[in-house]
């Protein structure tokens, strides 16, 4: 199917661990095929695959993510020498606070490309490299990071179906359908009428250095990653040891607790901006493409937007071709647009700031939706 050829590189590989699988049908309620598929579009979406591979767009150039990834050593590198040469006074403090962040932010990028498998041609390559970026450079499980996500984009935005929203109902009512749902069952775990407010002291600087902080962990241990939290350790060796040679324990617990804060806002507000003002329900059962499309959308491309979003600003495109390496977007996207043009589907691209909006006004909507369900008698 579309989701199996999307998400392999090597599918002779996958092949063979398919083979003690049972196959059958599913629950009733979870058809094991699309009963609402476009035929005509999903014809059009092959073809398109097709020519994508003809066309070499699956394939990465590693010169690229080299760059990439020395970028992100030397800032890491950078964070501890300014420290080191400078000082650690206010200035010095922060500055270094803010390298390590951009060093971060964009490590999370790179892992997220070798989760993909989009960065070599060979998957074993891919796998080790995620364990270093992901584990030793960000401390967190490579393991535990293609869990969740692969989940993700096999249901984007699926309630049940994609940990991305689990967020729904406790700490915000997400989507139209939901929130009115929610509010006619006279539930309510949160003042969601005020969500768009509190949304700015709670996702984004908290979701790294709490939830995310104790589930990776978490999940690593109870799933036995055993490899995955000793690389872990390492990173945690690394940052308290070399910092520690700098730092009183109280400003050390203070710059890491900050730093992933700032690393924390950053990732949630380009996470969020193309998958939170679009459409949340239950699994609709449609075909690849149009399950991707409903709860996707662009940001505007331009050289900071790609830098700053890692490439994320193609939020349609990674999503119908996941295995994609990013410095190959801009080139199928004129490609995705004319197929969404032919079958009357909505391609939304916009710029940053208003991507950013959109996120507060959608969180706005819900709790607006949910309150008036609420209060109606």
């Amino acid at each position: 199917q579309d989701a199996f050829v999307a998400f392999h590189v090597d599918k002779v590989l996958v092949s063979k661990y398919l083979k003690p699988l049972q196959t059958g049908e599913l629950a009733p309620d979870q058809p094991s095929v699309e009963p609402n598929k476009n035929e005509l579009l999903v014809k059009d979406f092959r073809e398109l695959r097709d020519t994508v591979e003809k066309m070499g767009l699956l394939e990465p150039n590693p010169f690229f993510f080299f760059l990439h990834l020395a970028h992100i050593l030397l800032l890491d590198s950078a964070a501890w020498l300014i420290l080191f040469y400078f000082g650690t006074s206010l200035m010095p403090f922060v500055v270094s606070l803010l390298v390590l962040t951009i060093s971060q932010v964009q490590a999370s990028w790179l892992q997220h490309d070798l989760g993909h498998l989009s960065v070599f041609s060979k998957t074993k390559w891919n796998h080790l490299l995620h364990k270093f970026v992901m584990c030793h450079l960000i401390g967190a499980s490579a393991k535990w990071w293609t869990l969740l996500h692969s989940q993700h984009h096999s249901k984007p935005n699926c309630f049940h179906k994609d940990p991305d929203i689990d967020m729904h109902p406790f700490l915000f009512t997400l989507g139209k359908q939901l929130s009115v749902e929610l509010g006619i069952k006279k539930k309510k775990y949160m003042p969601y009428n005020h969500q768009h407010k509190y949304f700015f002291i709670t996702l984004p600087p908290l979701l790294f250095p709490t939830y995310f902080h104790c589930h990776t962990f978490y999940i690593a241990y109870t799933k036995r990653y055993w490899a995955d939290l000793a690389w872990m350790m390492t990173f945690y060796i690394r940052f308290f040891y070399t910092y520690g040679s700098l730092l009183e324990i109280k400003s050390v617990l203070a710059y890491y607790f900050i730093f992933r804060m700032l690393e924390s806002s950053w990732f949630v507000w380009v996470s969020q901006m193309n998958h939170i003002p679009m459409d949340i329900y239950y699994d609709k059962n449609l075909d690849w493409v149009s399950t991707q499309l409903q709860a996707t959308c662009n940001v505007e491309q331009s050289l900071f937007n790609d830098w700053f979003t890692g490439h994320l600003n193609f939020q349609i495109e990674h999503h119908l071709f996941p295995t994609m390496p990013r410095h190959n977007y801009w080139k199928v996207a004129p490609l995705v647009k004319s197929l969404c043009a032919k079958h009357g589907l909505e391609y939304q691209c916009k710029p940053l700031l208003t991507a950013f909006a959109d996120i507060v006004h959608s969180l706005k909507s819900s709790g607006e939706l949910w309150l008036d369900a609420y209060l109606h008698k």
